[in-house]
């Protein structure tokens, strides 16, 4: 088992770069199964995520090769078989496989999904969507079975009750390929959702109004191969400006796309922070007092709920009294007790976290509870004094391409370790 050590206290200065969105990455590689020829992906994450699905893409044999952050898919001899559980149990973006298997074979099973636990996350508007679209869904021995009728799959009116990124992805992989039009209704709006049919259209699919509550599908017979590059991750990008912000001396974070992360950059401007925004970077320089700042999650494009944990130790560092409400997942709460440990003035009352600063943060052992709560770690370890070890690291490789390595390269004084290292850090 691995753990990551950081001695904080250490500038960082520099550029780094970011890498292609997790978050379009997860559900790209499942869309491009839809294809009758091989899919080129540019700008794929180097991530854990990543891996897992291209196992499962092998085992249905579909035949992929990924280096330098190319992927190529190439579906021709693939053939319907139920998913390796196991794999689905621990990546929970393995759910986009159900539209995409119901679009191109008209049937599917897949376990039911995993990833981090944030609360409850049920998959009802994905099965709902489905139904709508004329599939039978059922839930047999812990698996999502989905097939159709002789008449497939024909297109239809699909509300989503809640705005849901993950359902409205799905909806949009089955409907691409089903008779007649189908309209998603009060439908996520993100850029993963943009950049999922920008993919579909680019392989022959008829999709408008991605980006907007409505998106509109005719759907096509056949879908063909293309070369896509992936968008930029923006709560990477937000990842690294609030690292800048909080123990920066001037950094640079590039491949990034303002537009992608407005809200964001409107509370670090509330902060004080000092930014020089340019078309595809953003430059932090250091500043001697950050104002403390409120911030509640909303649906794109309000701020981030991935962005509400890598923030907050950077809150800790303002002046003031503030709080931070997450109306999209109320139970991400878990960073907070391990941020108490490293001294952190913070508490949780009911849905809110309430926060003071600012207070200086000492080094200790404390555990990743997910992916983003792992990041804010990351960052808080960089701001405590001595030395913080951070263990269940695998979920941090779930979703930051090459995490140590760029920090390294900025100045950080961070690594990985084998356990018994990490028990040699310990007693000493």
């Amino acid at each position: 088992m691995k753990k990551i050590k950081i001695n904080g206290g250490n500038a960082l200065k520099g550029e780094v770069t970011v890498s292609g969105a997790k978050n379009s990455a997860v559900a790209l590689i499942p869309a491009a199964i839809l294809a009758d020829s091989p899919v080129t992906l540019e700008g794929v994450p180097d991530i854990n995520d990543v891996y897992s699905l291209m196992e499962i893409l092998e085992i249905m044999g579909v035949k992929v090769t990924f280096a330098n952050n190319q992927m190529t898919i190439d579906p021709t001899e693939m053939v319907s078989i139920p998913m390796p559980t196991g794999k689905i149990n621990s990546l929970r973006a393995s759910y986009y496989f159900m539209g995409a298997l119901l679009g191109k074979f008209g049937e599917g099973v897949v376990g039911l999904p995993g990833g981090c636990y944030l609360g409850p996350r049920p998959i009802d508007l994905h099965i709902k969507g489905f139904e709508a679209l004329g599939a039978l869904v059922t839930n047999e021995h812990g698996a999502v079975y989905l097939r159709t009728d002789a008449d497939g799959l024909q297109g239809t009116r699909v509300f989503m009750d809640m705005v849901s990124i993950g359902a409205t992805i799905n909806v949009m992989l089955a409907a691409v390929k089903a008779k007649g039009r189908t309209i998603i209704e009060n439908a996520a709006r993100e850029p993963e959702i943009i950049d999922v049919a920008t993919l579909l259209n680019n392989m022959g699919a008829v999709i408008r109004g991605a980006g907007t509550n409505e998106i509109r599908i005719d759907g096509v017979d056949e879908l063909h191969g293309c070369r896509h590059s992936i968008i930029p991750d923006r709560i990477e990008a937000g990842t690294y400006l609030a690292m800048a912000a909080a123990v920066g001396e001037g950094v640079i974070v590039k491949n990034v796309i303002y537009e992608h992360l407005e809200s964001f950059i409107a509370k670090l401007d509330e902060m004080g922070v000092d930014m020089r925004i340019s078309e595809d970077s953003i430059e932090i320089r250091p500043v001697e007092k950050l104002k403390m700042i409120n911030i509640k999650t909303y649906p794109y494009p309000g701020f981030a709920t991935d962005l509400q944990q890598p923030i907050t130790p950077l809150l800790l560092k303002a002046h003031g009294q503030g709080e931070v409400i997450d109306t999209i997942y109320q139970q991400r709460v878990n960073h907070i007790p391990e941020l108490i440990r490293m001294g952190a003035c913070a508490r949780i009352e009911g849905q809110k976290i309430l926060l003071g600063g600012p207070c200086q943060l000492t080094g200790t052992e404390v555990e990743a509870s997910d992916l983003r709560a792992g990041a804010c770690l990351i960052l808080a370890g960089l701001m405590a004094k001595g030395t913080t070890t951070i263990s269940n690291v695998e979920y941090i490789l779930r979703g930051y391409d090459h995490i140590i390595e760029k920090l390294t390269h900025l100045g950080a004084d961070i690594k990985m370790i084998e356990m018994a290292e990490a028990e040699e850090v310990k007693e000493n």
